[in-house]
């Protein structure tokens, strides 16, 4: 539908300024999974002003005043006209039910926490939230501290168009973590059959520094190791030195 409204915006653009036009709209609008509260809608238009509609809740064609009576005969008083549109209105539900079984399947969104520098901000850090290819559109992100939701220090982004049918979103929290203290992201969604639980593991402060000089010590201390047995070979070699007596008895250095 957008396509032929950019279609119609066009060429109105460059059409001259005593043209008529006329355009037609039809809609299938429904909410269930098996169609049953499908609605058909169908609109025509004339020079962009709504003159004829068909809606499947009235079954009744809708004359607008601006059309002359012989046309409004037309709609109003064929019989063919009400019962085609009925046609389509079966025709929408039942095409409601393939829609939903073979092309809205639910699909299961993937969860990625992470902690990011903040600045100008009176927390040094923020932990992002960020959900990817999920469908439909609709998605719940919420934030547990030690269990309980956060309210406050939360800002989130619209559900985002991947392109293709599915969608992205991200969640911060700007925070200062205490220690015992557990942060939850948990997501809720139509696909799943229970909400999501990503927790935050954070490295102990400094611990990558910890583990730098661990390494480092640890490096080290081989390195004397391997030169103390060098030495202790080498003291313990065994040589034999000539006597007066002419015999070579073994000596040890």
């Amino acid at each position: 539908m957008s396509h032929a409204l950019g279609f119609l915006t066009l060429l109105l653009a460059f059409s001259r300024d005593d043209a008529l036009y006329g355009h037609a709209l039809v809609r299938c609008q429904f909410s269930s999974h098996d169609g049953h509260d499908a609605v058909y809608l169908e609109q025509y238009y004339f020079n962009k002003m709504l003159a004829v509609q068909y809606n499947s809740t009235l079954g009744a064609a809708v004359v607008q005043s601006l059309v002359p009576p012989e046309v409004a005969d037309i709609f109003s008083r064929n019989p063919s006209f009400v019962h085609l549109g009925k046609w389509k209105t079966e025709r929408c539900k039942r095409n409601a039910q393939v829609f939903y079984s073979g092309l809205l399947n639910p699909v299961e969104p993937s969860v990625r926490l992470r902690s990011v520098e903040t600045a100008g901000s009176k927390y040094p850090r923020m932990l992002v939230c960020s959900v990817y290819d999920f469908y439909p559109k609709q998605i719940w992100v919420t934030w547990l501290r030690n269990g309980k939701k956060v309210t406050s220090d939360v800002m989130s982004t619209d559900e985002l168009p991947n392109r293709n049918w599915l969608y992205q979103m991200h969640s911060y929290l700007e925070f200062t973590l205490r220690p015992g203290e557990k942060i939850t992201c948990m997501v809720e969604h139509t696909s799943l059959l229970e909400p999501k639980l990503c927790d935050w593991e954070p490295m102990p402060e400094f611990g990558m520094d910890k583990i730098v000089v661990g390494m480092a010590g640890l490096l080290l201390g081989l390195v004397f190791v391997v030169v103390g047995l060098i030495y202790y070979k080498m003291k313990s070699v065994r040589v034999l030195v000539p006597t007066t007596e002419g015999l070579y008895p073994e000596h040890t250095l």
